[in-house]
């Protein structure tokens, strides 16, 4: 028997890199897919039917069962009806992948409006919409049944959204609200049985391949002949452990992966806490000395490096 044998899954922004590679392994793992994509460009702009079919189709060669939905994430009457269709095509729905995601890079001082509303719509609404839906339906199965649905949302955030970078506020801020999202999602639905999971992917793909400076070929994760640390593929064991029930143990917990590694991240932790000496307000030159004795004096031993990394674009 498959690990996902019996359940259903949906996977938004699923005819690229990341999210196709989801979508191939939950299949192999035994789930019948809903792929969604809306066929459009990195930036976000156009629409294309046949990028999701593309996937179905290759699902299908490989003998899995999947259905091709190419509505806009970011709307609410998509996300609804993307929703809707996994449960009217397949009778259920179990898994909510959510992944699709722009690039609209520039200096602050640069951004254009349109830049900064387009990458928060499609990253954060496009998570929220679905997700939305999908909970309502949740809800109400747990309410008929009288207990836990049993069900598995994970989210897409970056590296990027956990550390920042430059000339990405517009993303960064997006991928930090979908880290913080997944753990405000984990708490309200746990007493339904939904958990919520949150992963940072690395690999090559078409977004990667935007940022200046970086010089490799972006392929489809099921056209490289050989393994390959780049290859967006390498996230997708995650995904699909996420979705299972050996992970229902797990809610409300963020994950870097690529490569060969999976890091475990714990987002906002309590670092320092520095106390007035006595029952007043702290004196401000005071309060800094405490500050940069306590708090400042090591910095993170790998943040360095993380930092090296995203600017050579490594990670997505």
């Amino acid at each position: 028997m498959a690990l996902l044998d019996g359940k259903v899954a949906l996977v938004t922004g699923a005819g690229h890199g990341v999210g196709r590679g989801h979508a191939l392994d939950l299949a192999a793992a035994g789930a019948k897919v809903v792929v969604n994509d809306l066929g459009g460009s990195t930036r976000g702009e156009g629409a294309d039917r046949s990028v999701a079919q593309a996937v179905v189709d290759r699902i299908a060669r490989n003998g899995g069962e999947a259905v091709a939905n190419a509505d806009d994430v970011s709307d609410f009457a998509g996300a609804r009806n993307m929703v809707r269709q996994a449960i009217d095509t397949f009778g259920r729905l179990d898994i909510l992948v959510l992944n699709a995601g722009i690039l609209r890079d520039k200096m602050i001082f640069n951004m254009d409006e349109a830049d900064w509303d387009a990458v928060i719509k499609v990253h954060l609404k496009g998570h929220f919409a679905p997700a939305r839906h999908a909970c309502e339906h949740w809800r109400q199965v747990s309410k008929e049944i009288g207990g836990p649905v049993n069900a598995s949302v994970i989210c897409t955030t970056s590296s990027v959204g956990l550390f920042g970078n430059v000339g990405q506020t517009n993303y960064a801020a997006a991928k930090g609200g979908i880290a913080m999202f997944t753990i405000a999602l984990a708490q309200e639905m746990e007493r339904y049985g939904v958990r919520a999971n949150c992963v940072a992917p690395s690999g090559t793909t078409r977004l990667i391949a935007t940022i200046p400076g970086v010089q490799r070929e972006v392929r489809e994760p099921d056209e490289y002949e050989e393994w390959d640390p780049h290859n967006p593929w390498n996230v997708a064991p995650l995904v699909v452990w996420l979705a299972s029930d050996h992970s229902r143990h797990v809610n409300g917990q963020v994950f870097m992966a690529g490569g060969k590694t999976v890091t475990h991240i714990h987002p906002w932790s309590p670092h320092t806490t520095v106390t007035v000496p006595e029952d007043r307000k702290w004196d401000p030159v005071e309060l800094g000395d405490a500050l940069n004795t306590e708090a400042f004096a090591s910095r993170h031993p790998g943040l360095g490096a993380m930092l090296r990394t995203l600017r050579m674009g490594e990670t997505v």
